[in-house]
């Protein structure tokens, strides 16, 4: 519902247009009215459901907190119940940060900020002095969540899992590199993607994807029906040693690439076009087929490497 026109007027009568979005300006007053106009909505709501119960509670007061959010510090009242049972959803009893503020830190540090730099971040930005031990407070409570993601039990069984990996900056030292992040991309009987684990890793090699696989088993994973990987040498093996039962299929888009890297620019078009033919076939005798025919055809006699990895694959 939008705030009325009248009511924004109000607000705004008197006041420096600078100010309004600065550190302690109208911006921060709605923050700490809204904040208290909630809480006391809360214990409005408690207080209602204790007396339904049977269990006569009346308000006491109130006790001051002060909250960090997102641009600044501000004052609130939290009010209190007599009984001492009331404990507020918006800020919790022993929480001292406003929602959006740890959300805040952890995107700063998923960018490669050191802890030092997002302690002088906020301090420039908004005036605020955290410790550089509420960052890694914050940070070290996002890795033990990581870490949790990390180690879960896995299904027993997946229909499908790509294996693959994507070229990611991140900060290294000080430094920004490329890196591989490796993904296995899990779907159940139901259709339901998963992503079953991240790992970076210096170089892709049959014994890292076997390391993988391993970790994929102690996880609970017992068995996989098609896994779909890139050409890598070594790779269908590693998955056999730990799933003999996998139907290991190499990726169409992988496929599709190196069939483009035989071919040159002004005829890609036309070639991916013809593919089509294979790998949208409704059988594998009409996949064939149209593979024997792209062989036979003109694309096939003037690239011929392009219908031979497909034979291979």
């Amino acid at each position: 519902m939008a705030i009325k026109k009248e009511t924004m007027d109000q607000l705004l009568s008197g006041r420096d247009p600078q100010q309004v979005f600065s550190k302690d300006g109208l911006f921060d007053e709605l923050k700490k009215a809204l904040a208290e106009r909630v809480l006391n909505a809360e214990l409005d709501d408690h207080l209602e459901s204790e007396a339904a119960a049977g269990k006569p509670n009346h308000r006491n007061g109130y006790s001051k907190k002060t909250v960090l959010t997102e641009t600044s510090k501000i004052d609130i009242k939290v009010p209190r119940d007599r009984e001492a049972t009331f404990d507020p959803k918006l800020i919790q009893r022993y929480q001292r940060r406003f929602p959006g503020f740890d959300e805040k830190i952890v995107s700063m540090y998923a960018r490669g900020m050191t802890v030092r730099e997002i302690q002088g971040h906020l301090f420039e930005l908004y005036g605020l002095d955290v410790s550089p031990d509420l960052v890694s407070t914050i940070t070290d409570a996002v890795l033990e969540t990581v870490a949790e993601w990390q180690n879960r039990p896995l299904d027993a069984m997946y229909s499908l899992v790509f294996f693959d990996a994507l070229r990611v900056k991140i900060r290294d030292e000080g430094l920004v590199r490329n890196k591989a992040v490796f993904i296995a991309l899990g779907v159940t009987a139901d259709g339901t993607k998963d992503i079953l684990g991240l790992w970076i890793e210096t170089s892709e090699g049959a014994k890292f994807w076997l390391r993988v696989m391993n970790e994929l088993k102690n996880r609970g994973v017992n068995d996989i029906l098609i896994a779909v990987v890139d050409g890598l040498k070594g790779f269908p093996e590693a998955i056999s040693a730990a799933y003999p039962q996998t139907i290991v299929q190499t990726c169409i888009v992988h496929l599709i690439r190196n069939s483009m890297d035989f071919a040159a620019w002004k005829d890609r078009k036309s070639i991916a076009a013809e593919l089509k033919e294979i790998y949208r076939a409704k059988d594998a005798d009409a996949g064939r087929q149209a593979l024997d025919a792209f062989d036979a055809g003109p694309w096939g006699k003037k690239y011929p490497a392009i219908a031979q990895s497909w034979l291979r694959n």
